[in-house]
């Protein structure tokens, strides 16, 4: 039998895996999310508004928007925030995440501003400030309401 006894696990280092995870899951939504919605924004512009609600115009119209490749990356940077999405939460709290996650709103905006030249608007900044500043506080508790600091 040899000296060397098996450690007990350390719950720290459990703690330390799922904000880890968590943490690089949520980078990921903060991200796709606001990336998707931009190229979604670019590709929609390139179809054009929807003329007709009649049944062959509104074919037509997806058929249109299906043909164009920006769709398709929008929809693949989609599928990946929605996999992250669930993947956090199948491990941290709706309380953390949904807020975390709303991080995303002040990236859009920025993205926005700088990609498709959109005005955006002190009252506007003010908003995404004040969310942004609710995401910071939220971010400074644990993932899970169970676990603490």
């Amino acid at each position: 039998m040899s000296e060397q006894s098996a450690k007990p696990p350390n719950p720290d280092t459990g703690r330390f895996h799922l904000k880890l995870k968590t943490y690089i899951f949520i980078t990921l939504m903060v991200v796709l999310n606001p990336i998707s919605n931009i190229l979604m924004k670019q590709g929609m512009d390139k179809v054009g508004p929807m003329a007709s609600w009649a049944p062959s115009r509104v074919l037509q119209f997806f058929v249109h928007a299906f043909s164009i490749g920006t769709i398709w990356v929008a929809i693949a940077c989609l599928m990946g925030f929605f996999v992250s999405y669930l993947l956090v939460l199948s491990w941290a709290d709706y309380t953390f995440v949904q807020p975390s996650a709303a991080l995303s709103n002040g990236l859009t905006a920025v993205l926005a501003l700088l990609i498709l030249h959109e005005f955006i608007s002190p009252v506007r900044w003010l908003g995404i400030a004040c969310i942004c500043g609710g995401v910071f506080f939220v971010g400074r508790t644990h993932p899970q309401t169970g676990m603490q600091l």
